[in-house]
């Protein structure tokens, strides 16, 4: 519904900043592929990241200028809405489109700061504390960097709409909230006792933005 689409880049900004997953859109061989994967941001681009054997991969270096053209989408569940008709039942949600020309990133030190902004964009400070990628992973990663040229959001909040007629029908109608909340962080059962760090503050309190 057009009523429904933001063009705000802080309100673009916002829900690719909260969101996890990315499902990036391409055409490859002839067909339309959709690849979910994570991503970062940082100003005015988003980076996505995969193997140097991937299908991504593949494509973008197979064209002239390592371009493609791909659409990009990232999506929030906010709550089920329960209508008082099937018809009119429905999902808030926020969602973002992005359309461009993604390109691969060759430089090593670019390669390096979007992966860092990955890894932040998931989970902030971790990248501090472990260790950083060898030269040999960073030649089997491949990083994509897509501008924000065209983008737009769009939302839905709100209790159900429904027909005028059936706000007297006797049937419970209202929303679900639905959200994500990290859970007592669980240690991996491999690690040494006698090298173990404390868990990071990061990890113990956990959110997203």
């Amino acid at each position: 519904m057009p009523q429904r689409a933001n063009y705000e880049r802080e309100i673009i900004f916002s829900i690719l900043d909260e969101g996890f997953i990315c499902h990036l859109g391409l055409v490859t061989d002839g067909l339309p592929v959709v690849i979910a994967t994570s991503y970062g941001r940082i100003g005015d681009h988003v980076f996505i990241h995969g193997s140097a054997a991937s299908r991504v991969a593949k494509v973008a270096k197979g064209t002239p200028s390592a371009r493609i053209d791909v659409c990009l989408t990232v999506t929030l569940l906010d709550g089920l809405v329960l209508a008082r008709s099937a018809f009119n039942h429905s999902m808030n949600y926020r969602s973002v489109v992005l359309y461009g020309q993604a390109s691969l990133v060759v430089d090593d030190e670019e390669k390096l700061e979007s992966l860092r902004a990955v890894s932040d964009h998931i989970i902030k400070g971790r990248w501090d504390d472990v260790r950083p990628p060898t030269s040999q992973e960073l030649k089997g990663t491949v990083v994509l960097k897509l501008p924000l040229t065209a983008a737009s959001a769009k939302i839905r909040r709100g209790p159900p709409e429904d027909n005028e007629e059936d706000y007297a029908l006797p049937i419970w109608a209202g929303v679900i909230p639905l959200d994500v909340r990290a859970s007592v962080p669980i240690g991996d059962p491999q690690m040494d006792v006698s090298t173990a760090a404390s868990v990071p503050d990061y990890v113990l309190n956990y959110r997203r933005p």
